[in-house]
């Protein structure tokens, strides 16, 4: 009985520790040195690295000086932006990212939005990074600012938000999730 017991707590630790192989670790905040644009970003980041040299001197700025639509922002909260996941596809080397990223974090920030309900991914110039996440969103410009619900993409903004201003666009996009429920209710 002793061998049996023996056996079956060494099978489940082999278990246990196949699943922890198989299971890929994701690198965060991964920092390449490029020839032509220097230091660059690449794969998922957390909000603090655009705090640190070099990239502080645009984030910083555009994210201070940005004058928030507040009436946007408080049809986010009404809205429940904190219920959906957003997903960010962004360039360290590109002029729009430097604009609108910054915006984007300070209008979340307005809300409270969960950080672990962020998901931030820098790419290179050819709008890759190193999971291949672009490959999955169907990536074509950066920033990509995606919102998802249940798993499910309910709209985007690419490049630049229609309305000039990132909030509005996610307002827009959170009505139209509503709408789409309406619909689904009255069919």
């Amino acid at each position: 009985m002793k061998k049996l017991i023996t056996n079956v707590a060494v099978i489940s630790c082999l278990a246990f520790t196949g699943q922890q192989v198989s299971a890929q670790k994701v690198v965060v905040n991964r920092e390449v040195e490029t020839t032509n644009d220097g230091k660059m970003l690449l794969g998922n980041q957390l909000k603090d690295q655009f705090l640190k040299a070099p990239y502080a001197d645009w984030y910083v700025k555009e994210h201070d000086e940005y004058a928030m639509d507040q009436k946007a922002i408080n049809d986010l909260k009404k809205d429940k932006i904190n219920s959906y996941n957003i997903t960010v596809f962004m360039g360290t080397w590109c002029e729009d990212s430097h604009r609108d990223f910054p915006r984007l974090m300070k209008i979340l920030e307005e809300v409270k939005y969960p950080e672990n309900k962020l998901t931030i991914i820098a790419v290179n110039r050819k709008k890759e990074s190193p999971t291949g996440d672009e490959g999955r969103y169907n990536i074509q410009k950066v920033p990509t600012i995606i919102v998802e619900k249940y798993g499910k993409e309910i709209g985007r903004i690419i490049e630049m938000p229609t309305t000039g201003y990132i909030e509005r666009d996610l307002v827009n996009i959170l009505k139209k999730d509503d709408q789409s429920v309406i619909n689904e209710i009255l069919k």
